[in-house]
């Protein structure tokens, strides 16, 4: 099966998970196309100030890896900075956000996979 760029559903996210700004979400595997074993695969783009909202994620792990820009991930443990080819691993029962403070957008992949 191949699904073209122009069949992908991308819209635009006010506050998501009570973050700042306006997310941009490019859903490249929408509930149909996905695993039984999966809950998302989707690309994000965050402008300056925008985020994504502290999160707890429970009987799933999510990855984030970064494909532009740089952010910031908040995890219990303090802010920690994220750039391009870094990965962000948020297990069950762990919380996170992301926001980005730069000029340059930050770019995502996001992809939960229940456990």
């Amino acid at each position: 099966m191949i699904k073209k760029k122009e069949d992908m559903i991308i819209s635009k996210i006010t506050k998501m998970r009570d973050g700042n700004g306006d997310v941009i979400k490019n859903e490249i595997l929408g509930n149909l196309d996905m695993a039984k074993h999966a809950r998302m695969f989707s690309t994000f783009t965050l402008n300056k100030g925008c985020s994504i909202g502290y999160h707890t994620h429970i009987k799933e792990t999510e990855y984030y890896y970064i494909l532009s820009g740089n952010g910031v991930v908040s995890e219990k443990d303090g802010d920690k900075e994220v750039k391009a080819g870094d990965i962000v691993i948020t297990g069950d029962q762990e919380s996170h956000a992301i926001r980005n403070d730069n000029e340059e957008p930050l770019v995502l992949l996001a992809i939960i996979i229940l456990d």
